[in-house]
């Protein structure tokens, strides 16, 4: 059996620097933190715990702490989360990535300029309640068509839309050209990662030309659940795992090739267990 494993696959750079982060954090001594998972994967957050990371799930969870280094995941954090880890002399480290950092900036500046905030991505997801907070005028996020179809800008107001880091590019493309229709003056600013263009790109390939794809990443991970969607699309059989535990394959005889792709919270160790397993089992 053929088996192709997508170039792209594994830890993206905003995502290996903020694991590295609280890893090289790990040995200095003292309390450590992480606001939130600092990815989506169980096996690396567990591997953290074991480490003495703990992880604060909200805002409230740092009134009880009086001392220890806070480390802010790459998905970021909004504004008034920034500013209360430095008013409870807690130490920061920002392991935001910079993609998503240059997101905060500029919401940060059109809204300071009265814009309304448009936000598409999925609405509860960390990434864009962080973005939300970096608004000085109230926020909206559009995930679907029928949102796009549906949105009113708030007073009428200019508009600046940017977009979730990890978001599919081709639904970005089609709900910015809906809202465009509506006749407001707007400011597209296509903010998903390269990496994450390059990822989807090459996994939908990938898809096309197999007989069954594997997608390996943490089921809240929104970067994976787009690769499975797009891969479900264009092959059949298509699964979704966390790790080799989860790979349940019963290929039919006319399985000879297939993909595996990976979202950016999947260790590379994670993917070599599952590219290795199917090539000696299959």
């Amino acid at each position: 059996m053929e088996v192709i494993l997508a170039k792209s696959a594994g830890f993206c750079f905003g995502v290996k620097r903020a694991v590295e982060t609280v890893y090289e954090q790990t040995g200095k001594g003292g309390r450590i933190y992480t606001y939130g998972p600092i990815i989506h994967n169980e096996t690396v957050v567990k591997d953290l715990e074991e480490k003495g990371v703990r992880v604060l799930e909200q805002a409230a969870d740092l009134e009880r702490l009086t001392e220890g280094t806070v480390i802010i995941r790459s998905h970021g954090v909004s504004k008034a989360v920034m500013e209360r880890i430095g008013e409870r002399g807690l130490v920061c480290i920002d392991a935001t990535c910079p993609f998503v950092k240059r997101i905060h900036t500029i919401v940060e500046k059109e809204s300071r300029a009265g814009k309304q905030i448009v936000i598409v991505g999925n609405p509860g997801h960390p990434e864009v309640e962080g973005i939300m907070g970096w608004s000085e005028t109230p926020a909206v996020v559009i995930e679907s068509k029928a949102e796009a179809e549906n949105f009113r800008s708030l007073a009428g107001k200019d508009i600046c839309l940017v977009s979730q880091t990890t978001f599919n590019y081709n639904k970005f493309q089609e709900l910015v050209e809906i809202i465009e229709k509506k006749g407001y003056n707007i400011s597209v600013a296509n903010t998903i990662c390269n990496a994450t263009e390059e990822r989807q790109t090459e996994a939908k390939a990938i898809a096309s030309q197999v007989d069954a794809m594997i997608v390996i990443g943490g089921t809240h991970s929104s970067n994976t659940r787009k690769l499975y969607e797009i891969c479900s699309r264009e092959c059949e059989n298509t699964c979704f795992i966390q790790t080799l535990d989860d790979l349940q394959l019963d290929f039919p005889n006319s399985v000879f090739r297939v993909g595996i792709t990976a979202g950016a919270s999947t260790p590379n160790n994670i993917i070599e267990e599952v590219q290795n397993y199917v090539r000696i089992n299959f």
